[in-house]
This record gives C-alpha cells, structure tokens and sequence, in this order.
C-alpha cells in the first residue's frame, strides 16, 4: 500500500513546488516591470512614456500632438498583422489538407506533378508572399545620439504593400549630397490623404508591368481622384491609345466639329461613338451637360444675338467682356462640358483652359480634340496657378445646390487667391433651392466683390437661377 502512495505524494509534491515557482516568477516579472515603469516616470504620464507604455490608438494620438515626426505603430502594426494573418491561413489549409487526406482511402495517391502543384501553390507562394512582406517592413531611423534622439519614418511607407506604390513615395536624395534646386535635400512625391481609405483599388492600380503597355483603367484612377486620392501616383508604363487613331483636325474646323469617333478610346463608355451621346437616350452614360455633344446647338452658346429662350440670367461673352475692355486675355472655365466657353472665348483672342472630369462621357478628349486646353482635376484639389493670375474664372453647370457649404467655402477662397486685382468672377447659372439662395449668395458675396452683372430667375417652384459677374477689388497691403 505504501509503495503504491509515495509515487503519488511525490507528484503532489513537485506539482506544488512548481506552483510556486511560477509565482515567484510572475511576482518577480510584475515587479520588475512596475520599477521600469516608475523610473521612467509612469505616474507622470508624459507624452512620450505614453507612446511607449499605451497601446497602438494611444501612440497614434501622442504622434498627433508632437510636432516632431515619430515613427507610424499603427501601420507597422497593420503590415505585421497582415503577415500573421497570411501564416495564419497557410497553416489552416495545412490542417484541413492533412484532414483530407486521413478521410481519404489509403491506397489513393496523387502523381509527382500534382504534388509538385500543390506544393508551388498552396504553400511555396504564400510563404515566399509573406517572407516578402516581413522583408519590406522597414524601421524608423534614430537621428541624433543620446536623450535627444528622435524616431523618424518615412511617411507612409509602411502602409502599402505594393513595391512600385513604395518605391513612389520614398524619398529621393540629391546625388551628390547637395540641396537642389527647390532648395530641399530630397523630393516627396505627393498622394492624397485618400489613398490610404482606398488601398486596394489603390494598390490595383499600381500593380502594373515596368515600361509595358498600362491597363486600360483611367475610370480607376478617377475614382480614386474624386474619392480624396488625389493626386494619384506617376506610373512607369506606356499610356494606352486608340488603335485608330487620326490626325486631328487643323484649328480653324476642329473648334465647331465633332471629332471622329476613332480618336477616342471608349471601352469604359456607354456609348461607342458621338452619334450616341447626341441621342436622348437614358443610357448614354452621362446626365450633366446635356447637348453638350451637339456642334449645332454649342454655337448658339454665349453669342451676342441670343435666341428667343435665353433667360435674364443668361449673359453674352461680348456683355461681360466690355466690361473691362482690352483687360480679359486668360481664364479658367471650371465646368462641365466640351470646352464651348473656350473656343468663344478664342474667337476673342481670349485663352481659357477648361476643366474637366471625363463623367460617363470622353470631355477630355473632346475639348483637346477640339483644339483647346483641358485641366484634369477634381474639387478635391488646389488649382495648380499662383496667386493673382487670372483675367477671369468662369463657372458653369457644375457649382450648383448640392455642395456643401463649407466645401464651397474652400473653393471660392482658393478661386480667389487665383484670381487677380480686377479679375471677373463669371457665376453662370448657379441653381439652388429657393430656401437655400441667401445662404450662396453670402458665400458669394463675402468677399466684397463690386457687382457688375447680376440677375435671379425663378427655375421652377421651388429653384432659382443665380447669375452674376462680380470684379475682384484691390487689396494692396
């Protein structure tokens, strides 16, 4: 009975001696980790204790407030996390393939080549995907030596996977170690704050071939520009054209002609040629701007002798013009539509470049097709003009009741910058709600612009048109 007790006393015993042994263990640790914190001033709660002791939302928020760059947690932490989430998966396949292959029978047995397949596919690729996501993480450099030493990490880095995406936004040094001609020691290739929202698309379209043909996905790079990933990275590949493509027309026919149908790449349109989207049909692809394709309709646009349905709000280009005689020699049309206030504008020895977003219809093409200039941006970003340059900005068809206020508000001072002393700010057709009309028209008139034109007209019930043309006054400080 004996021999049969002390072998399990003795069990017991170790059992509770190694008890113990762990709890000194994590009594020590505990302690240990408490005096650390005590000594480098935990009670205190000093902005950087925090961003070493606090968690990863903490660190970003500490980053936040310090005006000196720190090093990204929250990305290193995704890009980590994304790593152990791919091992995670390899190793649930692993588990459920050996399963399988114990219900299977066991006389069963697959060729070399499939085995070699399922090796290549199922195991090489993702481990050899993961190895290469571990190997692009990179480390913050310490600057400095001593107590002094800070973290810095190039921005963003660490957030894309995508090699050409990180190649893009690293920053490029001066070759021979000397400030450049910008005066900086390197260049930052921008991105909008967007991108970071739509990263997959993002990392789509930059997943390409380097020096081959592109993909043709413009449509995806517009949406990223209209969704706040603007401006969209440079990529190294060859831009797609048509294969039919034609000498274009010279510039005394091509104002007043549409263009032909095989100058345009129209895979990603509704429509396959012009004759389509001069049609009334609900699937053309485009709803603003209607008739806009029509040359016949576009000449009557802006004319001096105006047709019998022009409206009080509707201004000719001769009109404003006269209003500052010999004054008005370049502008921007921010709009939509196939540059018809530019080519007008020419027949007044008047350059104006014509912004443009190809929305379901090619008016890029169009407006370069037609001999004019057009400006590819979005509302999201800052015109690429210096301060007081331009004669005029004309806006049409594209500022109308849906846009928020405070977006608006951004717009009209970014115009104004851009706008120089005695410029013209050409308001045509702006339409709202009729309850909403005081709230424009102070955004309009903040600025203490004198009136030159301005006109109110009923659209329906509930709308109204708004035109005006007011001149920017001298503010020399």
């Amino acid at each position: 009975m004996k021999s049969c007790l002390l072998p399990k006393c003795r069990l017991t015993r170790l059992l509770a001696w190694l008890q113990i042994v762990l709890g000194g263990l994590v009594v020590v640790v505990s302690l240990s980790t408490l005096f650390t914190f005590y000594r480098a001033g935990f009670p205190i709660h000093h902005e950087d204790i925090c961003r070493h002791v606090y968690g990863v939302k903490e660190t970003a928020a500490a980053t936040a407030l310090n005006d000196q760059p720190r090093f990204d947690v929250l990305s290193l932490s995704n890009r980590i996390g994304e790593v152990l989430n791919k091992l995670d998966r390899l190793q649930q396949k692993l588990e459920f393939k050996v399963k399988q292959m114990e219900k299977n029978d066991k006389n069963s047995s697959i060729s070399t080549l499939e085995y070699k397949k399922y090796l290549e596919d199922e195991i090489v690729r993702p481990l050899y995907a993961a190895h290469i996501d571990l190997r692009q993480i990179r480390l913050p450099k310490l600057d400095g030596d001593g107590p002094n030493a800070t973290l810095n990490e190039d921005p963003l880095i660490n957030t894309f996977i995508v090699e050409e995406i990180r190649k893009y936004i690293t920053p490029k040094e001066s070759r021979v170690g000397k400030v450049n001609i910008y005066g900086t020691d390197r260049v930052y290739n921008a991105i909008g704050h967007g991108c970071v929202r739509y990263k997959k698309e993002l990392e789509e379209y930059m997943d390409y071939d380097i020096g081959s043909y592109c993909k043709d996905d413009w449509d995806l790079a517009q949406r990223l520009m209209i969704n706040g990933c603007d401006p969209v990275p440079r990529r190294r590949c060859l831009a797609r054209a048509s294969k039919t493509y034609q000498r274009p027309l010279p510039i005394n026919e091509s104002l007043w002609k549409v263009p032909e149908d095989r100058n345009v790449r129209w895979s990603r349109y509704a429509c396959r040629n012009f004759k389509c989207l001069n049609a009334t049909n609900a699937k053309r692809g485009y709803s603003k701007c209607s008739g806009c394709f029509d040359m016949e309709k576009e000449r009557l646009k802006w004319v001096a002798a105006a047709p019998n349905g022009s409206l009080a709000v509707d201004f000719s280009i001769d009109d404003v013009i006269a209003i500052k005689p010999g004054e008005i020699r370049i502008g921007l049309d921010f709009g939509i539509g196939t540059g018809t206030f530019a080519a007008r504008m020419r027949e007044h020895n008047v350059t104006v470049i014509s912004t443009a977003l190809n929305l379901g219809a090619p008016f890029s093409e169009v407006i370069a097709l037609r001999g004019l200039v057009p400006l590819y941006v979005t509302l999201n970003q800052r015109l690429p003009f210096f301060d007081n340059t331009m004669d005029m900005i004309h806006t049409a068809g594209f500022l109308d009741g849906w846009i928020d206020l405070l977006l608006m508000d951004f717009i009209l001072f970014d115009w104004d910058r851009v706008l120089r002393p005695g410029g013209l700010l050409w308001v045509d057709r702006f339409f709202c709600k009729r309850k909403d009309l005081d709230d424009y028209m102070y955004m309009f008139l903040q600025f203490r612009y004198k009136k030159r034109k301005w006109s109110v007209y009923p659209k329906s019930k509930d709308e109204v048109y708004l035109s005006a043309v007011l001149e920017k006054p001298p503010r020399a400080i």
